[in-house]
């Protein structure tokens, strides 16, 4: 998280706005998004994706946990994949 609102905080810098620029467009108090910046884990991460929103990063949070680019969960669906694979056997009518 800290890493997260720093790297907002540069975002922010780099656009010349200010904390209260920031917190009044994304709907916070200026100490909250003092927080947000620090990596406070209590705000809302709906504070921290608004925040990534103000500055450009509309899909923000969206491709976190990108299922294609889940290297462990990928490599874990590979080594569940069947040996063989073979039909299943259906009743015969007498």
């Amino acid at each position: 998280m800290a890493k997260l609102g720093g790297d907002i905080a540069a975002a922010r810098r780099k656009r010349r706005l200010t904390t209260a620029m920031m917190a009044e467009r994304i709907g916070v108090a200026r100490g909250t998004y003092g927080k947000l910046e620090k990596g406070d884990p209590a705000v809302s991460i709906g504070a921290y994706a608004m925040a990534l929103f103000a500055l450009g990063h509309p899909t923000g949070f969206a491709d976190l946990i990108d299922p294609g680019t889940d290297e462990t969960g990928l490599m874990l669906e590979a080594e569940r994949l069947p040996k063989r694979v073979r039909p299943k056997k259906t009743a015969v009518p007498l």
